[in-house]
């Protein structure tokens, strides 16, 4: 069946689960990309996940220092390990990449756009790093400043990441996502090389003097990847 069949599609649907276990967070994102066809609607899904370290399918057990307390569960999404909690904003966009045309390495730039968006409308300016998937802030002005000037060994040196990125696509539709941190423990990062990079710190908007809350960063965050994920009106 060809999609020049299909009538054109809607944005899609935002679902709010609030906080529940990663574990089945994982397996109904999988079950419901397996189970969907060329006519089901999109969704984003937003959550908020109890302490919890995932692992993906690259990533290497020495990234993880020391757990603790903490569960370790792998995940089929790309990337290193990387950590989720309370006080962190994380949307799920299950979408059909076919609906809009585009490939993999444009979805990941759409997905850090709307990520850049979101921060701007606190005042922070997020920017990319080249070959670490995630936005970063300039930790001595976060407000003003991109990557900090002159020579730098570490290319980490005086950056901070502020949302991460891991993704599976699967017959050309998305699940996993991205996570932003808004106003967390931070601890339990430092208990990981985050996203697989030793010594790299991890902030939250808390830390950049930034109040604002979680719901109200979701919906803007949600809001950004509409207009960055929605098929066009003209879309059969």
């Amino acid at each position: 069946m060809s999609t020049a069949t299909l009538a054109p599609f809607p944005p899609p649907l935002l679902r709010d689960w609030g906080r529940v276990p990663y574990e089945q967070t994982f397996a109904a994102m999988r079950a419901f990309t397996e189970a969907r066809g060329l006519d089901t609607p999109d969704e984003f899904w937003q959550v908020e996940h109890p302490p919890v370290f995932t692992q993906g399918v690259a990533g290497k057990p020495e990234h993880v220092l020391g757990a603790g307390d903490i569960a370790v569960v792998q995940s089929n999404r790309g990337g290193q390990v990387t950590y989720h909690g309370p006080g962190q904003v994380i949307v799920y966009p299950l979408v059909d990449l076919r609906r809009l045309g585009i490939f993999v390495k444009e979805y990941v730039f759409r997905l850090e756009a709307a990520v850049i968006q979101t921060l701007e409308r606190f005042g922070v300016l997020g920017f990319r790093v080249s070959g670490a998937p995630g936005i970063y802030v300039n930790l001595a002005d976060p407000f003003n400043a991109a990557l900090p000037a002159g020579p730098r060994l570490d290319e980490f040196a005086g950056l901070g990441k502020i949302a991460a990125l891991g993704i599976k696509v699967s017959q050309h539709c998305t699940y996993h996502g991205v996570s932003l941190n808004v106003a967390m423990d931070l601890e339990p990062f430092q208990r990981i090389n985050p996203c697989g990079y030793a010594g790299l710190q991890t902030v939250d908007l808390a830390t950049l003097g930034v109040r604002a809350e979680p719901a109200e960063v979701s919906a803007l965050l949600c809001e950004r990847l509409r207009q960055h994920l929605s098929p066009p009106a003209s879309a059969p």
